[in-house]
C-alpha cells in the first residue's frame, strides 16, 4: 500500500504565496574551505530555505533540502562553488514550487595567532556566518565574522595623565633641580601613575557581500584586516613581554567607537572584493553600565542599511 504524500496530493486550505519556508537550528559537522587553504572542521548550525511560490500548494518537500545538505556535509566541503550547486539543487528539487533559495550556516572559526613579542601560539575562535541566496536565478554570498579587541578611552587617557601631571606638580613644586634617575623612579612606582585610563573588550560585527573576484570565502584576509585596522586584537597565549606590548599598543590607538568605525569603514573602501559592507562596532563599557555603539556602511543604493 502506497503511504499518503500529502504535500503534493492535498491542496492548500488557504491560497497564498509564501516568502521562505524550510527549516533552522540543523546541527552539523562541516568542512570549510577559505582563503586558510587548509579546510577547517567545524560544528554548523544551518538554515535552508525556498520560498513557496504555487498558492495551491500544500507545502514543500523538506527532506529533499535537508538530504542534500546531508550530503554537502558527508561528502564534500562549504565552497562557494558547493555553495552555488546547494541552492541550484534547492530549486531543482522544488522546480514546480519554487524559484528561490537561502541557506545559512553559523559556526566558530578557530585560528592559530601568535602573540605580540614572545611569538608563543595559541587559538582564538571567531563567530562566522556564511549567507547564500539564488533569487531569478541570481547568486548573492555574504560573509559575516565577529572580531574581538581592546579599547581604550581617549577621554579617560587624558583625564589620568592629567592627575599624574598633578601628583608629579605636588611632589616637586619645592625643588628647583630635579635628578633624572629619580623622576624615572617615580613615574615606575604606585605613587606616580596614580590613574589609568578605561578600557573594555570590544566587538566588531562585519558583514561583506561577495563579488566575483572571490574564488573562496576570504575570512582569514577579512580578520586580518579588522584586527591590523584597529591594532588591538584581544590575545591568545601571553607572557609579560606580550602584555607590556598589548599595554603600549592600546596607549598608541586611543578610540572612542566612533573611531573605530570610521578606520574600519575607511579600510574596507579600499578593498575591491566587496560590492558591499555593513558593519557595528560595540564597546562594551567598564565606566558605564551600557554600551557604546557605532553602525554604518558602504553607502550603496539598495544595499545594506544601518
Amino acid at each position: 500500500m502506497a503511504m499518503p504524500d500529502i504535500a503534493n496530493s492535498a491542496q492548500a486550505q488557504t491560497e497564498g504565496t509564501l516568502d521562505r519556508v524550510g527549516m533552522s537550528n540543523i546541527e552539523l559537522p562541516l568542512m570549510v574551505q577559505t582563503d586558510d587553504c587548509a579546510p577547517q572542521q567545524v560544528s554548523a548550525s544551518a538554515e535552508l530555505f525556498v520560498n513557496l511560490g504555487d498558492a495551491q500548494a500544500k507545502g514543500i518537500h523538506m527532506s529533499r533540502l535537508y538530504l542534500q545538505l546531508d550530503q554537502l556535509s558527508t561528502e564534500s566541503e562549504l565552497t562557494l562553488a558547493t555553495l552555488s550547486t546547494l541552492l541550484q539543487g534547492f530549486i531543482e528539487s522544488h522546480h514546480e514550487l519554487s524559484q528561490e533559495a537561502f541557506v545559512k550556516f553559523s559556526f566558530d572559526y578557530h585560528l592559530r595567532r601568535k602573540s605580540l613579542i614572545s611569538e608563543k601560539r595559541g587559538w582564538k575562535a571567531y563567530p562566522v556566518t556564511v549567507i547564500g541566496q539564488l533569487i531569478n536565478g541570481k547568486l548573492e554570498f555574504e560573509l559575516q565574522v565577529n572580531v574581538p579587541y581592546s579599547s581604550t578611552c581617549p577621554c579617560s587617557a587624558a583625564l589620568a595623565r592629567q592627575l599624574i601631571q598633578r601628583e608629579f606638580t605636588l611632589k616637586y613644586s619645592q625643588q628647583t633641580q630635579i635628578d633624572k634617575d629619580e623622576i624615572v623612579n617615580w613615574l615606575g612606582s604606585t605613587q606616580g601613575i596614580v590613574a589609568t585610563p578605561h578600557s573594555q573588550r570590544s566587538v566588531v560585527e562585519v558583514k561583506v557581500k561577495l563579488n566575483k573576484l572571490n574564488q573562496t570565502f576570504p575570512l582569514v584576509e577579512l580578520i586580518d584586516l579588522i584586527e591590523n585596522t584597529l591594532k588591538t586584537p584581544v590575545q591568545a597565549a601571553v607572557k609579560r613581554e606580550d602584555e607590556q606590548e598589548f599595554a603600549r599598543l592600546n596607549g598608541q590607538n586611543l578610540m572612542f567607537c566612533e573611531d573605530a568605525a570610521r578606520h574600519l569603514q575607511y579600510a574596507l573602501n579600499q578593498q575591491d572584493k566587496f560590492d558591499d559592507f555593513w558593519l557595528r562596532v560595540n564597546h562594551y563599557e567598564s565606566l558605564h553600565a551600557h554600551d557604546a555603539v557605532s553602525i554604518t556602511t558602504k553607502g550603496v543604493q539598495g544595499g545594506y542599511s544601518a
